[in-house]
């Protein structure tokens, strides 16, 4: 699933897609239509410059629902269930029991994870605030614990997304105010920064470990862990920040956090699968610290869609500029 330490996946069959929803551009609403690009569901937003389009799902914590070409239907995310898309997912303290709770036997003991989808039986998070100025959209949401049966977390989520080009820039912030302490503080805990579901028919996994990054070095096709395993492959020493899911001709997917040098990813099922498909690949930046009660966190991504050698020289450049400031 979406977690760190998932030992099985829950997969949510889907039968046919339902009415989704068409962004008029121009003032963000929303109108009824059939599209395999929007996902599930009948309310969204959409940031299209021309170049790619990218949808947000309005009843599921805004989550990014949607990416491709602009004017295209093929959509480049999974979204089989609550715990894929891209989207924020956070972990706190040590593993509980809380069955007597309602929380999920399949997902116990489970630490206190937020997650800006919806919940492992299927409740989603509800929308606070969202603006859409055609280049920014801008979304805050309460999330649901993943592991609880319909139980928001004592936290809110923004994202702000901002489209330039072939890029999509991320910007995610958490803010915790957690009333109990039984899960105990100062317990440090990978950090899915964010939780990334490409589509399974981009299959192949590419980035650069080796000791001059940023020097143009060769870079590296990966062996993709299934999950089938008992749990994502972990890879280390990502030194140049990315990592990116491509297909046959080599054209995918980018995930690019300047933060990390540490990276989960894989595939549960096969390959070969789209969006609704029960398959899917993954990556996570992930990185390690202690979330506390009243934490607040507050780091950007970037996504990159072309070929292999556009997500690196994107990736450069991001770099680059990183650097002037």
């Amino acid at each position: 699933m979406h977690s760190i330490w998932s030992f099985l996946l829950i997969c949510v069959a889907v039968t046919g897609l339902a009415d989704t929803a068409r962004v008029r551009a121009e003032d963000g609403v929303a109108v009824p239509l059939k599209s395999p690009m929007l996902g599930h569901g009948t309310n969204f937003s959409r940031l299209d410059d021309g170049v790619i389009t990218v949808v947000f799902d309005l009843s599921r914590g805004g989550a990014i629902a949607g990416i491709g070409k602009s004017g295209s239907s093929r959509n480049l995310v999974n979204v089989a269930d609550e715990g894929r898309y891209i989207q924020q997912s956070y972990y706190a303290g040590r593993p509980l029991d809380r069955k007597a709770e309602g929380q999920s036997p399949k997902w116990s003991p489970w630490s206190w994870n937020p997650i800006q989808v919806g919940d492992a039986f299927g409740h989603r998070a509800s929308i606070l605030l969202t603006t859409n100025d055609r280049r920014t959209f801008y979304i805050k949401s309460v999330p649901m614990l993943w592991d609880m049966n319909n139980r928001p977390a004592e936290a809110e989520m923004e994202q702000w997304t901002t489209l330039l080009g072939s890029t999509i820039h991320v910007r995610n912030r958490l803010t915790c105010h957690r009333s109990t302490d039984a899960y105990g503080e100062g317990i440090g805990n990978n950090q899915e920064l964010p939780a990334v579901y490409p589509i399974s028919a981009l299959s192949k996994l590419y980035s650069y470990q080796g000791t001059k990054p940023f020097q143009g070095d060769t870079v590296e096709n990966l062996k993709v862990v299934n999950l089938s395993s008992g749990f994502w492959g972990t890879y280390d020493n990502i030194t140049e920040h990315w990592m990116a899911f491509v297909d046959e001709q080599k054209w995918g997917m980018g995930v690019y956090n300047p933060q990390c040098v540490n990276f989960l990813a894989g595939r549960s099922g096969d390959p070969g699968h789209e969006s609704t498909d029960n398959s899917t690949s993954y990556i996570a930046p992930v990185k390690s610290y202690a979330l506390l009660r009243n934490s607040v966190v507050d780091y950007d991504y970037d996504l990159i869609i072309g070929t292999l050698d556009e997500i690196r020289a994107t990736v450069y450049r991001l770099h680059d500029s990183t650097l002037r400031k």
